[in-house]
């Protein structure tokens, strides 16, 4: 398993995660809704609209999955938010940074991924 590098900004990241006062906040409709529609457009069983902090993936939103957050080592979108642009993994068992990360060995047994960062106004991938 390859652990993603922190951003060059990762400061200035942090501070604009915080500034959304968001983290750890009661599930919102708004946000349930959008993971539910990515459910039934991408044919998915799970969606989800995570933050990345310092220490760990924390889910605003989240269909599919039982856990709340998991350790920022394990995180598939630690990995993209080095970029503008989608993530996508076609096979986790066959991509280096992932075939041995615990969500791919085990429960849930991620086999795929597709990401987009959340980009603030400022430009800080969140």
């Amino acid at each position: 398993m390859k652990i993603s590098p922190l951003p060059e900004n990762e400061k200035e990241r942090l501070e604009a995660i915080r500034s959304l006062h968001i983290l750890d906040t009661e599930a919102e409709l708004d946000f349930d809704g959008i993971v539910e529609l990515a459910t039934q457009l991408c044919d998915s069983p799970i969606s989800i609209i995570t933050l990345i902090d310092e220490r760990r993936q924390w889910f605003k939103a989240k269909k599919g999955l039982d856990i709340k957050e998991t350790h920022r080592n394990l995180s598939f979108c630690a990995h993209a938010i080095h970029k503008d642009d989608i993530m996508v993994v076609r096979d986790t068992l066959l991509d280096e940074r992932f075939f041995d990360n615990p969500l791919v060995t085990g429960d849930p047994y991620f086999r795929f991924y597709a990401g987009m960062p959340l980009i603030t106004c400022e430009g800080y991938r969140v």
